[in-house]
């Protein structure tokens, strides 16, 4: 079932699936919470999965200003306060997993556990950065449009405003990270765009961290390997 949830200047768009423990889905940049349709959203079995549509993404009209982790942290903030009635898991995508990570730096309180898949806690580890001036895949430009309340003309200024958010992100540092106490999994491809060092940096940073890296994936574990993300995932959140 989808909502629309109004935090400050955002009207933030979220589908919920499911009934049990609350657990927060946050998708990659240049995409949307179809991110996990296919292989996450199998987690609506056990669990009650809420699935925002990040500001400028998805359903989720873009607003003034510019899209920042800073500022997307502070939206998933005011929507796990508002939808919950205790603190979540955070599982995180790409942009979506260094979302989460922020998240719990800011307000541990509201986290029962994070996994991050395919994280760069400091955006200087990314293989590839987006340009905002180059030519984008038509298949990403559509699916941006077909659900977008802006309409596809806009999505330049998307383009523009989160290449802005990657080459002069804010990194959090090893010690940020040494205060992130929450049970963490962290999960990468063997050949992701964010670098194999970086990872094991974020895994040994973290004080209670797991890792697990898919072996012949990419950027695209989630849809390469479905069953076996998923597996790992739910197999983590529930303790086992």
């Amino acid at each position: 079932m989808s909502h629309y949830i109004s935090l400050g200047e955002v009207n933030l768009w979220y589908d919920e699936k499911g009934a049990g423990n609350p657990v927060v889905l946050l998708h990659g940049n240049f995409s949307d919470s179809r991110d996990f349709a296919g292989n996450l959203d199998a987690l609506e079995t056990d669990h009650r999965l809420l699935l925002p549509d990040r500001r400028g993404h998805g359903h989720t009209a873009d607003v003034p200003g510019p899209i920042t982790i800073d500022n997307m942290a502070a939206d998933m903030i005011a929507f796990v306060e508002r939808i919950s009635s205790g603190p979540v898991s955070l599982v995180g995508y790409s942009a979506g997993a260094s979302v989460a990570l922020w998240v719990a730096t800011k307000r541990p309180d509201l986290v029962t556990g994070l996994v991050l898949i395919s994280c760069a806690f400091d955006p200087a580890a990314l293989l590839m950065r987006p340009d905002a001036e180059g030519d984008w895949p038509p298949t990403v430009v559509e699916a941006y449009g077909e659900l977008s309340p802006d309409g596809v003309d806009h999505f330049p200024v998307i383009a523009r405003k989160i290449a802005a958010s990657v080459n002069d992100g804010s990194p959090l540092t090893t010690q940020d990270l040494a205060t992130v106490t929450h049970p963490t999994l962290v999960i990468a491809a063997d050949d992701d765009i964010v670098t194999l060092e970086h990872t094991t940096e974020l895994y040994r940073a973290l004080p209670d961290s797991y890792l697990a890296v898919v072996p012949g994936s990419s950027h695209l574990l989630l849809f390469e390997h479905p069953e076996l993300c998923t597996k790992f995932v739910s197999n983590f959140i529930a303790g086992r």
